[in-house]
């Protein structure tokens, strides 16, 4: 297959894309001087059918993302039991009503961001429930429409969150504002990240990644880039 006037492989072609993509990670790590095993690239999968997301399996990949509880239910059960080592984040935003589907479907919850889905967890827990880990979303462009626990609550919420309910928090996760510029966001993660001793930062997609990956990602969430435009939602 022939790339495409911008040097990238057609998007239709999943596996070629998938392989950019993690060529252009590594590249980015190594002009940070950073070990490019320590990124991990999050397939975004969502919208595409299991058909699709088989190629990327079939390839080596095992770590996907999906949006929404209810279509990571009507493909991932079949594919987790045919691929035993796929990890799998939700990277969308979990109403509470979907929790308990939420815990079972997904090893990683990228989106913990209000109290009350903080104390439900808990709740879960408390009933014998195996807590997936956990990453806090930061509304780092302190955008209305967006999710995300606020800039001034941020730090309480992690201190709530890690210490008086003892959730498994691994990471911090964030989407900078579609119309500026990544970076400064991508730097005030890892700023809050550091004062909080967080090692694990969720942040830029297809149109970003390298960037964050320069600014410390630890993961990355990549859907068009490898799997091509989406379908209807």
């Amino acid at each position: 297959m022939t790339p495409n006037e911008t040097g990238h492989p057609l998007p239709h072609d999943v596996a070629a894309s998938l392989a950019h993509v993690k060529l252009r990670i590594a590249a980015a790590a190594r002009e940070a001087g950073r070990d490019p095993a320590a990124v991990n690239l999050v397939a975004v999968a969502k919208t595409h059918p299991a058909s699709t997301i088989e190629i990327a399996i079939k390839a080596g990949h095992r770590l996907f993302g999906e949006n929404r509880v209810q279509e990571a239910a009507g493909k991932w059960p079949d594919l987790k039991a045919r691929y035993p080592d796929i990890a799998l984040h939700l990277i969308g935003p979990l109403q509470t009503n979907k929790l308990r589907e939420a815990i079972r479907l997904f090893d990683t919850i990228e989106t913990l961001d209000r109290e009350k889905l903080a104390r439900a967890l808990v709740a879960e827990r408390d009933q014998g429930r195996l807590l997936p880990r956990c990453f806090i979303q930061v509304n780092i462009g302190e955008e209305v429409q967006k999710a995300g626990i606020a800039l001034a609550e941020v730090d309480g919420f992690i201190r709530l969150c890690r210490d008086e309910l003892a959730l498994p928090i691994d990471g911090l996760m964030c989407i900078p504002p579609q119309d500026e510029a990544p970076a400064p966001f991508f730097a005030l993660l890892g700023e809050i990240a550091r004062r909080n001793d967080i090692a694990t930062l969720s942040m830029g997609m297809s149109c970003d990644y390298e960037i964050a990956v320069k600014l410390g990602a630890t993961h990355v969430r990549v859907g068009s880039a490898i799997f091509g435009a989406r379908g209807p939602a």
